[in-house]
């Protein structure tokens, strides 16, 4: 598959996305433990379709210790044993935040009270603003079909 843009190319594309990848650098940075980080990028990456992002988040969980068992039941969280309350409440939220589309209401009441009782003020900012950007990131690659999957190294964009 051959990328429709190339944005490393595009004055267009340096501009907006310097201060973009800066933003995800930054929450990269914040108290959200990281486990959760690269399961709430994973899992909206996989709702999105978007194989570079799966391919990136999977290969820098691992690298973080993340298990091969817990990467390959993302997909399936809710039926998995292996997620703690909080991994799923983040999860969940993700979910809500990623499926605007598909529920009138967003983010529903009881999926931020169950996000809420497991991270404070600053890690819940932090996962609101990791799910928004992922379905950004998500979006700028599915639609130009931003890079092929396969060959991203943890911590090449680090």
């Amino acid at each position: 598959m051959d990328a429709r843009l190339n944005y490393s190319a595009s004055q267009t594309a340096g501009k907006v996305l310097r201060p973009v990848m800066a933003a995800g650098r930054a929450v990269k940075e914040s108290p959200l433990p990281v486990a959760t980080q690269e399961l709430v990028a994973i899992r909206v990456s996989q709702i999105n379709g978007c194989a570079a992002c799966i391919d990136m988040h999977t290969k820098e969980a691992a690298a973080a210790g993340e298990t091969p068992v817990r990467l390959n039941l993302v997909a399936v969280w809710r039926e998995a044993t292996v997620f703690t309350d909080a991994e799923r409440a983040a999860l969940a939220l993700a979910e809500e935040g990623t499926r605007v589309a598909d529920a009138a209401g967003g983010v529903g009441d009881e999926a931020w009270a169950k996000a809420a009782e497991h991270y404070d003020e600053e890690q819940l900012t932090a996962l609101v603003i990791l799910v928004s950007f992922m379905n950004m990131v998500n979006r700028l690659n599915v639609i130009t079909r931003q890079p092929a999957a396969g060959d991203y190294e943890a911590g090449q964009f680090h």
